[in-house]
């Protein structure tokens, strides 16, 4: 069963869960508002993809970050720390499969390949 780690307000988000919905792919949503995310699963996350994929950088909530604030976040310590108080800078979709990242973003084109039957 994939997870599909987000927020449901992100029309990134809402562009992949209707696409899986469309291809018929099973799958649960975790909500970062609602649920969080624990520093444990986004260690891993950053052992699979570098915690430079994960953060963005180009959202709202980092733009909204004072210079000093965003001075810090230089190791992978400092970027979790920061990812899991403020989940709205965690790029989303995050999709995950038996603790395996499967796809980042949205990409029609990977998700054809990643979830053909």
């Amino acid at each position: 069963m994939y997870i599909v780690y987000g927020i449901p307000n992100c029309d990134t988000t809402k562009k992949t869960l209707n696409w899986l919905k469309d291809h018929k792919v099973a799958y649960t949503f975790h909500d970062y508002k609602k649920e969080g995310i624990s520093e444990e699963k986004l260690a891993s996350w950053c052992k699979q993809l570098g915690w430079e994929s994960l953060l963005n950088k180009r959202g709202t909530t980092w733009r909204e970050l004072d210079a000093a604030t965003q001075s810090t976040i230089t190791n992978e310590k400092a970027a979790i720390h920061l990812l899991a108080e403020q989940t709205s800078m965690i790029k989303r979709p995050v999709i995950e499969k038996a603790d395996k990242i499967v796809a980042l973003e949205f990409d029609e084109a990977a998700y054809q390949k990643i979830f053909k039957k």
